[in-house]
C-alpha cells in the first residue's frame, strides 16, 4: 500500500506527465475523452472523503464574504468582461468567448484535489466550489445571455442543475460513508484517498488535451496567444482574491479560496454551445487544462505555502 502515499507525495509531477502525455499522444488523449465527466466525479467524490464537508461551511457573518465572493467572481466579473468585449467587437472571437465562458463558470470539480496537492485548506476550496454550483444557475443565465452564440440559456441552467444534483449526490455520498464507515477515512487512510486522487486527476488532464497535441505540430499561430491568454484567466483572479484574502484568513485558507477563483469548470457550458462554437472553442479548452494543472507547481511559489 505504499505506492499510493508516494504517488499522493508526487502528485504534481504526475499531473504534469499527465499533460505532457496528452499533448504527446492525440490518439490516447482523444480515446480517453469519455472518461472525463466520470473522472470529474471521482474527483469530487475522493476531496469530499478526504475532507469533511461540513467543517468549511461558513458561519454567521462568514456567509456575506462567500456569497459576495461568488457574486463578484461569477456574475459582475463576466458582465464587465462581456461588455468590455462588445465595445471593442470582440464578443464573438474564441477568446473572447472563452473569456467569458470561463469567468462565468464555478470552480471545477477538482478544486478540492488541487488544494490538497498545493497545500491550501481542502474543506475551505470544497465550500466555495459547492456554494457557488448551487448559485450558478442563477449566475450563469444573464452573462451568457451576453454571448451571441447562445439561441437558448435554459439548456445552460438545466446543465448547471445537473451538475449541481452531481455535486450533491457525490457530497451526500461522502458523508454517509464518513458517518458510518469512520475507519475509511482515519488518518492512515488519508495517503492512499491522495494518492487515488492524484492517480484520478493525472488520467482526467491526459482526456482534456486531445486539441492541443494537433494545434502545436501543425504550428496553429493561435496557440500562443491562447495559452498566454489561459494562463491570465487563471491567476490574474487567483492571485488578486489571495492577497485581498490574506488580510483578514490564514494563508491556506486564502490560497483555497484563490484555486477557486482561478481554476473555472469551463467544460459545464460545452453541452450548451452550438456545435460549430464548440468546435471553434476546443483548442482554448485544452489550452485553459494548462495553468489548472501546472497550478501545483506554480501555486506554492506564489502564495508561499511549501
Amino acid at each position: 500500500m505504499s505506492l499510493l502515499p508516494a504517488l499522493a507525495r508526487n502528485g504534481r509531477w504526475i499531473l504534469l506527465a499527465g499533460l505532457v502525455i496528452g499533448i504527446a499522444i492525440p490518439p490516447l488523449s482523444r480515446a480517453m475523452t469519455p472518461l472525463i465527466v466520470p473522472l470529474i466525479v471521482a474527483s469530487l467524490f475522493l476531496a469530499a472523503l478526504r475532507t469533511d464537508p461540513l467543517a468549511g461551511l461558513p458561519r454567521g457573518r462568514d456567509w456575506s464574504g462567500v456569497l459576495g465572493m461568488t457574486l463578484g467572481l461569477q456574475l459582475a466579473l463576466p458582465l464587465v468582461v462581456a461588455a468590455g468585449l462588445h465595445a471593442a467587437g470582440l464578443a464573438d472571437t474564441v477568446a473572447g468567448i472563452g473569456a467569458v465562458l470561463v469567468l462565468a463558470a464555478a470552480p471545477i470539480s477538482g478544486t478540492p484535489g488541487l488544494a490538497v496537492l498545493t497545500g491550501a485548506n481542502a474543506s475551505v476550496a470544497l465550500r466555495q466550489m459547492v456554494i457557488a454550483t448551487a448559485l450558478l444557475p442563477l449566475t450563469a443565465v444573464p452573462v451568457l445571455g451576453t454571448l451571441p452564440v447562445f439561441p437558448d440559456a435554459g439548456a445552460v441552467v438545466a446543465g448547471a442543475l445537473r451538475l449541481l444534483a452531481i455535486v450533491v449526490g457525490v457530497v451526500g455520498l461522502a458523508l454517509a460513508i464518513r458517518t458510518f464507515l469512520p475507519r475509511l477515512v482515519a488518518p492512515p487512510m488519508i495517503p492512499q484517498i491522495d494518492g487515488v486522487m492524484t492517480v484520478v486527476m493525472g488520467v482526467l488532464v491526459v482526456g482534456m488535451m486531445g486539441a492541443v497535441g494537433p494545434a502545436l505540430m501543425r504550428a496553429d499561430p493561435a496557440l500562443p496567444a491562447l495559452v498566454a491568454l489561459s494562463f491570465a484567466l487563471n491567476l490574474i483572479p487567483a492571485l488578486a482574491v489571495f492577497r485581498a484574502g490574506r488580510a483578514r484568513l490564514p494563508a491556506p485558507d486564502a490560497a483555497a479560496l484563490a484555486i477557486a477563483a482561478g481554476n473555472r469548470n469551463l467544460a459545464l457550458f460545452l453541452a450548451a454551445l452550438p456545435p460549430e462554437t464548440l468546435e471553434r472553442i476546443l483548442l482554448f479548452l485544452g489550452c485553459y487544462q494548462i495553468p489548472m494543472y501546472l497550478g501545483p507547481l506554480i501555486l506554492p511559489r506564489l502564495f508561499r505555502l511549501r
